[in-house]
C-alpha cells in the first residue's frame, strides 16, 4: 500500500497506469474510516484494476467551523484498516494547500436545484464545498469509477448532477448504507456519541422503518406529523428535519404518485452530534 501526499506524484502514477490500460476506481473519504468506507473500497477493488482512496478533511464543506475542528482525524488507524482490505491501494493524503493550490475557497455550482433541498436549507454553502473538492479529486485522479455511500443520498445525487453538468467522464457508483447491529447508519460521527446518546440513536432508523410501513396507507403529511410527534416526545434526540421526497428531484412530496420513487430523509441531533439517515419507501 502506497501513501501519497502530493498530487503531482499521484498524477504521474495514474498516467503510467492508464498507459497500461488499467482502470482506476476512487473512494473519496474524510478519514475516520469505518466498515461502511471499507465496503466501498472492497467494491472498488472488485470493479477496477487500481483503487485510490483519498483521506482529506475538506474545509470548504463545513459551514460550522467548530464542526471542522472537532471532526475526527485518525490517519494511522485509517491506514491500518485499509491494509486489512488490500495492500495494493493508493492512499492520497494531501494538505489543503496541495489540493487547492493555496486558494482554499469553494466554487459556486448549479446542481439543478438539488442543492436547495433538505441539507441545503440547514447547511449554507455545504454543497458548493462538496462539489469543489469532488471536482478537484476527479481532475487529479481521473478515475473511471467513483464510489459513494447512499447514507449521504443528497450528496450522491449532487455528485451525479456535477458529473452530468460538467461532462466529467466518470461513472458514479452508489453503494447501500451499512448499519451497526443496532440499525444505526455507520458514520464517522458515531464515535463521538456519548454513551447515553449512542444507546438512543438507533431510534432514528426504527422511526424510518415505521414511516416506511405507513407509506401507502397514510399521506406524506400524516407520516411527517407522526415522526415529528415521536421526536417531540423523545428525551434525548432532537429532530432537525424529516421529509418524504421524490428520489430524483429531492423535492418534498405533497401528493403521492404511484409512478414516482420516494425516499424518507431525516436529520437528528444527538446532543451536539448531527446524524443523518434515509430509507427507500417504494
Amino acid at each position: 500500500m502506497k501513501t501519497i501526499t502530493q498530487k503531482s506524484e499521484l498524477k504521474s502514477i495514474i498516467e503510467d497506469l492508464k498507459s497500461q490500460n488499467k482502470t482506476v476506481g476512487l473512494v473519496p473519504t474524510m478519514g475516520a474510516l469505518h466498515d461502511g468506507h471499507l465496503s466501498l473500497v472492497s467494491r472498488a477493488l472488485q470493479e477496477n484494476d487500481v483503487v485510490v482512496v483519498s483521506i482529506f478533511v475538506n474545509p470548504t464543506q463545513f459551514n460550522n467551523p467548530e464542526d471542522l475542528e472537532k471532526y475526527p482525524r485518525t490517519l494511522n488507524i485509517d491506514l491500518e484498516l485499509l491494509a486489512t482490505v488490500s495492500d495494493t491501494i493508493l492512499v492520497y493524503t494531501p494538505s489543503a494547500e496541495d489540493v487547492y493550490d493555496n486558494n482554499v475557497v469553494s466554487e459556486h455550482f448549479d446542481f439543478d436545484g438539488l442543492e436547495h433541498q433538505m441539507e441545503g436549507k440547514f447547511r449554507p454553502g455545504h454543497f458548493d464545498g462538496v462539489g469543489t473538492i469532488v471536482k478537484r479529486l476527479f481532475e487529479i485522479v481521473t478515475p473511471d469509477r467513483a464510489y459513494f455511500g447512499e447514507k449521504d443520498f443528497q450528496q450522491l445525487a449532487i455528485i451525479r448532477s456535477l458529473v452530468k453538468n460538467h461532462n466529467i467522464p466518470v461513472a458514479i457508483v452508489g453503494c447501500e448504507i451499512l448499519r451497526e447491529p443496532s440499525g444505526l447508519a455507520m458514520s464517522s460521527r458515531n464515535v463521538r456519541l456519548k454513551p447515553e446518546y449512542a444507546e438512543a440513536a438507533p431510534f432514528i432508523y426504527e422511526t424510518l422503518k415505521t414511516a416506511k410501513s405507513q407509506f401507502g396507507t397514510k399521506s406524506a403529511i400524516e407520516i411527517t406529523q407522526w415522526v415529528e410527534n415521536e421526536f417531540e416526545a423523545h428525551p434525548l434526540l432532537k429532530l432537525e428535519y424529516f421529509t418524504i421526497a421524490d428520489a430524483d428531484t429531492l423535492e418534498t412530496a405533497r401528493n403521492i404518485n404511484t409512478q414516482t420513487t420516494y425516499r424518507a430523509f431525516i436529520a437528528v441531533f444527538a446532543d451536539d452530534i448531527r446524524l443523518i439517515d434515509n430509507i427507500a419507501l417504494n
